[in-house]
């Protein structure tokens, strides 16, 4: 297919010299071709059709056609007019029987997917396993290192649904409220969460039709794929030629003249030194260049600009995108409750079955925040599908650690079956079984300490993995190891999911102990091969893998911790019964190991790092410390009996884990002291609203609640932390939250907290940054003075101030504060709509100046309360009158002078304020009482 150019170019080559003349004459006419502009003569004399071409490519882009056609019907030159109409039509069906066969080649690939595996196995159609995830908009690309099972827990906290969510078919429409168009959208979420899932089905649905119909191809492609060519040189229309052979067949050259879009699947496997700072501008799409360059050029928007992006990763990695290049960001957080109920009644049909498995799911809290995560819902379903098979009538899984061993039995049991032709009943673990699962594990383990997810030939040789025994690892094991290939054939595996890979790591680590003695997190050997040394000798393996797991910052450890610490339960080991060739624990062991885990939640430990120590007891069916805090919340005891640390830690667990969303953290319910708050700090964290007035707090607490404020995770809209001695020291801390990116407080009440106009300055500046995101502000009853009012009204007038309601009562205001105020009202970019500056003396000149305020056409104030601020003069009062005016209704016109007096009477020698509503009965009106206005 020819490019604009060239047809252009071949139409002028079949004009007369002086018809060619003609041609650019026109081209050089203001107005000739309506709105779009004319070339200079200076650039159009005496140049050939070529120079010519080139120039109207200049001017008029992708417009080159529709300009020609102009151009051709002036100078009546109809037959080429007719070839041309003919060149388009001739274009546009060769673009559509390419884009049939690139929707025909994506509709092959995606219809039917692999659920949790790669190859072997039965398909299940894309289309009828889908559970629809939302995406959740808003938020930043920052580096999120926390362990992505800790992020995972995090997000079971928040409420089912976020307030601004989209489906993937709708991810690159525009907004109503938004005037920019959408280009590139980064896609974050944890490993399995169904971030790649989400992609195919916005690729199928397009490609059958049922949605995004305006774009002319979608172009999926993974960085897997793009990795193994990092060595190679291409141009943005070689590379999607490489990968999609529909588009060099039709000759396509030029993809500005229609909507496309690009899908980079896994930013955090790219290996390719994406470099957006030093990397050259590259603006052809036709020039070859390296695929990062190519990558990078076409993420900035220098090359081919008129494309869609979209980009996904895991959070860690999304920060190597640069925020100005990214219009966009969305988060998946997984399955909400229902989607959990909707996927497993999709996957077990019988009603029965699938009502027990939920049930069974929602009793177990660890299964049920992991159920977030769609494959680990996949690997539920695996293994409750066998066991109520094999176990009728028996026992769910209910900890972690006995989902993930029983998933390995039935991936064994199946290569039994499948591969050896073994029955069911016999035994699964084999010599080969064994030495098989032996390799995984010690691959597993090397790779998770080096941080890898991603493995290539060298990493399986480098662990004594050949790549045709890795094949058959592939093949047999494909629900465990897969392996991809990618453009040529290059081999990469990797495990399913990042749990996976943790759990063969924690089971070669535990295998290995047992059966020879080599503690691989120390490098210690025993000397004694005795059972009843390695019973001892297990505690200690326990306990150091305890200190290793706390010691990490962002709680890389914390799941692997859990299944070695579970490995050791009994039934856990007769589960093992041939992978071992000893017992490595017993009742004795694990107590001391329980006795060692309470030791450290008792200690100096956050009750958010307690957290998973309470799930590595629950891995070992510990509940006494939880039990024992439920009977103190079920006899309303926790107000007046002191609690140990770790029987604070287990509240903070047990409210975390609760099932009912954390609407409200009322600090009184448990106990009102500032010790209570800072151990209660992640429930905070957790809730949108915390109620922390008259609770004894001080600078101390302000500094914990800073951290809140600033933290990624947070859920918290509104803080009252009235009545409590704060003091300047403690709004400077709490000012430093406030002005993190990552605060999304909307409400904050103040009142009565020991704070002076030096906390006022902090203030100003917090609303003034262009992230903070409070609406609502209540300062009354603290000693602000005028100096303190002059400092809010500078910050409320910056254009990046969002603050609505700003209450003021009683912070010892003159008229001195008034003229700022109002400066404020009268700025156009104020959002102020209620004022509260009751109990100040204001006096006369502070009314007169509030209602110069008031007047302004800028004003948005709708409520202001001036209660109790001093004997008022009938000055006063008229201004006031005046300002009541303008608040009842902007629209209405100003009243006279003799309105303004008929809303006074004389009683008792005073003039007193009255309604106006008889003043205005030919208007739409509101009463003082809705108006909140008061004047005593």
């Amino acid at each position: 297919m020819k490019t604009p150019k060239e047809v252009v170019l071949g139409i002028l080559e079949s004009l007369g010299t002086d018809d060619f003349e003609k041609f650019k004459w026109y081209l050089q006419q203001e107005g000739a071709l309506e709105d779009l502009p004319a070339i200079p003569i200076s650039k159009l004399e005496n140049v050939n059709r070529e120079k010519t071409v080139d120039q109207m490519f200049s001017t008029y882009s992708m417009n080159i056609i529709n300009v020609t056609k102009k151009v051709l019907v002036k100078i009546n030159q109809n037959e080429l007019v007719k070839k041309l109409s003919n060149i388009i039509s001739e274009c546009a069906e060769i673009l559509a029987a390419c884009k049939r066969k690139v929707k025909s080649k994506s509709q092959k690939k995606f219809r039917c997917v692999f659920e949790g595996i790669v190859k072997a196995g039965n398909k299940t159609p894309l289309n009828q396993m889908f559970t629809e995830i939302y995406l959740t908009e808003g938020g930043t690309a920052e580096i999120n290192v926390d362990h992505e099972v800790r992020q995972i827990e995090t997000a079971s906290w928040k409420p089912d649904r976020p307030a601004t969510t989209v489906t993937c078919e709708d991810i690159f429409k525009t907004p109503p409220e938004r005037e920019e168009s959408i280009r590139t959208v980064l896609t974050m979420g944890v490993a399995g969460i169904g971030k790649t899932v989400l992609t195919q089905k916005f690729t199928l649905d397009w490609a059958e039709g049922k949605a995004n119909q305006d774009i002319q191809f979608t172009l999926p492609f993974t960085f897997r794929e793009l990795n193994v060519l990092k060595e190679k040189k291409y141009s943005l229309v070689e590379l999607v030629n490489l990968f999609f052979s529909e588009t060099k067949e039709a000759g396509i050259c030029m993809f500005e003249e229609f909507p496309i879009v690009f899908i980079f699947d896994g930013l955090d496997e790219c290996r390719l030194p994406l470099d957006f700072l030093n990397t050259e501008i590259l603006t052809d799409v036709t020039e070859a260049t390296s695929v990062d360059v190519l990558l990078t050029n076409l993420i900035r928007g220098k090359l081919l600009p008129s494309a869609c992006l979209w980009i996904t990763t895991r959070p860690a990695a999304a920060s190597q995108i640069p925020p100005e290049c990214v219009d966009m960001v969305t988060e998946v957080r997984g399955f909400t409750d229902a989607q959990k109920e909707e996927y497993f009644r999709k996957r077990f049909t019988d009603e029965e079955q699938a009502s027990r498995i939920i049930s069974h799911i929602k009793k177990s809290r660890t299964l049920h925040i992991m159920c977030h995560i769609p494959v680990f819902c996949w690997i539920t379903a695996k293994v409750l599908e066998d066991v109520l098979m094999t176990r009728k009538g028996g026992e769910l899984p209910k900890t972690l650690t006995e989902m993930y061993i029983h998933f390995l039995v039935v991936q064994a049991k199946g290569k039994k079956v499948k591969y050896d032709g073994g029955a069911e009943t016999d035994p699964h673990w084999t010599p080969e079984s064994r030495k098989m699962i032996e390799s995984l594990g010690k691959l597993a383990f090397e790779q998770l300490q080096k941080g890898n997810l991603i493995l290539y030939e060298s990493d399986l040789i480098s662990c004594g993995i050949d790549i045709t025994a890795a094949s058959v690892y592939s093949g047999v094991f494909t629900q465990i190891f897969k392996e991809e290939r990618g453009m040529y054939q290059d081999k990469v595996f990797c495990f399913i999911h990042l749990s996976v890979q943790e759990f063969l790591a924690a089971l070669h680590v535990h295998l290995t102990f047992t059966n020879s003695g080599v503690n691989l997190l120390s490098g210690k050997h025993t000397s004694s091969w005795l059972p009843e040394v390695f019973k001892e000798k297990l505690k200690h393996l326990h306990q150091g893998a305890v200190d290793k797991a706390l010691q990490s910052p962002n709680g890389h450890l914390d799941l692997f911790l859990r299944f070695l610490i579970g490995f050791s339960l009994q039934s856990n080991q007769t589960l093992l019964r041939g992978l071992l060739t000893q017992t490595g624990g017993s009742s004795q062991t694990n107590q001391e190991t329980v006795k060692y885990i309470k030791k450290k939640i008792n200690g100096d430990l956050s009750a958010e790092r307690s957290i998973n120590l309470f799930h590595c007891l629950n891995e070992l069916n510990d509940h006494s410390l939880l039990e024992q805090i439920q009977q103190y919340l079920s006899s309303n005891r926790l107000s007046i009996d002191k609690l140990s640390p770790a029987q604070w830690s287990a509240l903070v667990f047990i409210l975390l884990s609760s099932e009912e969303d954390l609407d409200l953290f009322d600090l009184k319910k448990y106990s009102a002291s500032e010790d209570a708050l800072l151990r209660l700090l992640p429930v905070v964290k957790a809730s949108k609203k915390a109620l922390l007035s008259g609770c004894n707090l001080s600078m101390r607490s302000c500094g914990g609640l800073s951290s809140v404020l600033s933290s990624q995770s947070s859920s918290l809209r509104e803080l009252d932390l009235s009545n409590n001695n704060l003091k300047d020291s403690g709004g400077k801390l709490l000012s430093a939250g406030l002005q993190s990116p990552n605060c999304t407080l909307k409400t904050l009440r103040l009142s009565a907290s020991n704070l002076s106009e030096r906390s006022c300055e902090v203030l100003s500046s917090v609303l003034s940054s262009e992230s903070s995101c409070l609406r609502e502000l209540d300062l009354s009853n603290n000693n602000l003075k005028d100096e303190g009012g002059k400092l809010l009204s500078a910050g409320i007038q910056s254009q990046h101030c969002k603050l609505q309601n700003l209450r003021l009562s009683g912070c010892k205001l003159s008229e001195r504060s008034c003229e700022a105020l109002s400066s404020v009202l009268s700025s156009e970019s104020s959002s102020l709509r209620e004022l509260d500056l009751s109990n100040n003396d204001l006096k006369d000149l502070g009314g007169k100046l509030l209602s110069a305020g008031l007047q302004s056409t800028h004003c948005k104030l709708e409520n202001l309360s001036l209660s109790g601020s001093g004997k008022k003069t009938s000055t006063q009062r008229e201004q006031m009158c005046w300002a009541r005016w303008k608040l009842t209704e902007a629209s209405w016109r100003k009243p006279t002078a003799d309105q303004v007096s008929q809303s006074y009477q004389v009683i008792g020698g005073h003039r007193e304020y009255v309604d106006l509503k008889e003043s205005v009965s030919r208007g739409r009106r509101r009463s003082s009482q809705e108006f909140g206005w008061k004047v005593h």
